[in-house]
């Protein structure tokens, strides 16, 4: 199916129902990277999470600046030819936010970053030399570009817990990307992780449901996963983050949502979170906790520290 923007909204059903912060903790969470002058994918791409996560005090960070190079049909984050120089002293003030907030599992994503010699991986790396520096007892995971080969290896060397590299959505689906992604490198890019971390390092990658994807195609899309070595998946529904992007071709139901966990698991997976509301980052820590403990569940609800 082909998933053109157009002026058809479907309605949303009544398990899709944003959560509103709670507490004092999103109020830390949102002063914390104001006093630091850093960026969040909560807010640059209209995470339907922050409320519960802020409200339990984590942020995903997203460093290398809030403009994208690329422009994927579903993201609502900035675009432009060139984003904005990567901050010098980003890396600091990253460690020393996730230290303010006392953070025992940290998760660090970026903007794609074309325009860079390196597209940003050394900076990237930078990032994680920082936290592991400022921060010893911090898990660190994190959400990267389709880095590769010199690129790729920068980052590993900076030894973070997780790797997650999100194929997005099935092969045939593609299409909603940046015409520069695409499967195959995404592939690539999660192969290479895992073999550059010598089973050490623990691989993750998502997907988008709702895009008009069959469950035959699912399959596949497990399979090639996890010969790539990928042992955390994450799924969650797609939702149009503004008019701009491209529209929800189908709710899929949590009934749905439990069946292609079993299948997944099945397949072959660690960890599988399942849900409406899951995202690559989304219980980043009950994903990880799961997965060392090979074989249990992570679940989607409540906060996780």
């Amino acid at each position: 199916m082909d998933t053109k923007i157009g002026k058809d909204i479907l309605p949303k059903p009544t398990w899709i129902k944003v959560r509103l912060p709670a507490g004092n903790d999103w109020k830390e969470v949102e002063e914390t990277i104001e006093r630091h002058s850093l960026h969040t994918v909560c807010d640059s791409a209209h995470c339907p999470n922050k409320g519960e996560c802020w409200g339990c005090g984590t942020a995903t960070f997203m460093v290398l600046g809030d403009i994208c190079t690329r422009g994927c049909r579903f993201c609502a984050v900035s675009t432009a030819l060139q984003g904005i120089p990567p901050a010098p002293d980003e890396p600091e003030e990253l460690a020393a936010a996730i230290a303010e907030l006392k953070l025992s599992y940290a998760v660090i994503t970026s903007v794609d970053r074309d325009d860079l010699p390196d597209r940003g991986a050394g900076h990237f790396a930078s990032c994680i030399a920082a936290v592991r520096q400022w921060n010893p007892g911090t898990k660190v995971e994190v959400l990267i570009p389709d880095y590769f080969d010199s690129e790729l290896e920068t980052v590993v060397a900076a030894r973070p817990d997780v790797l997650a590299h999100n194929v997005e959505t099935v092969r045939r689906l593609q299409n909603i990307r940046d015409q520069r992604a695409s499967f195959d490198k995404s592939l690539r890019t999660l192969r290479q992780a895992a073999a550059f971390g010598k089973g050490s390092l623990i691989t993750k990658s998502s997907i988008m449901l709702g895009l008009g994807e069959t469950r035959d195609e699912l399959k596949m899309a497990y399979d090639e996963l996890v010969a790539a070595g990928v042992s955390i998946l994450v799924m969650g529904q797609y939702l149009q983050p503004t008019q701009h992007e491209i529209p929800v071709v189908e709710y899929i139901h949590p009934d749905t949502f439990a069946i292609y966990a079993e299948e997944a698991r099945k397949a072959g997976f660690a960890t599988v979170i399942s849900a409406p509301f899951a995202r690559t980052s989304y219980h980043a820590l009950s994903a990880w906790q799961a997965r060392k403990n090979a074989g249990t569940s992570a679940s989607p609800d409540g906060c996780a520290q």
